[in-house]
């Protein structure tokens, strides 16, 4: 089973990944039915979410995501906070994710929060 920290660091690659082809492969490592859902968006199922993925990173070009803290979890849960800010500079956006693992130790569900701030 991935540690917190595995689970928090390849989920980001995923969204940091500038090449729609390598992030649609990065996500061959979750769970074909994964579901995403956020204040803002949401998705089910790979191709749902590599589509959403690359309407945020549209709409943030030249940003990326960095991980604040140090992620946790217990089971198949893990909880890691994020940053998205341009290379080199402050961020716009931050939040917290809780990532629940199916029996195979694959992404199967993404429960994202919003901070108010950009901490």
């Amino acid at each position: 089973m991935p540690t917190p920290q595995d689970i928090a660091t390849n989920y980001l690659a995923v969204w940091n990944t500038p090449d729609d082809a390598e992030r649609r492969r990065r996500l061959e490592d979750w769970a074909p039915d994964a579901v995403y859902r956020d204040p803002l968006m949401s998705g089910t199922g790979r191709d749902a979410i590599a589509a959403m993925i690359a309407g945020a990173r549209a709409q943030f070009p030249g940003h990326e995501f960095r991980p604040r803290g140090t992620p946790d979890g217990h089971g198949p849960f893990a909880r890691f906070s994020w940053s998205l800010a341009p290379q080199g500079g402050t961020p716009v956006a931050g939040g917290t994710d809780v990532v629940r693992l199916d029996g195979e130790g694959r992404i199967a569900e993404v429960i994202g929060f919003l901070d108010g701030g950009c901490a």
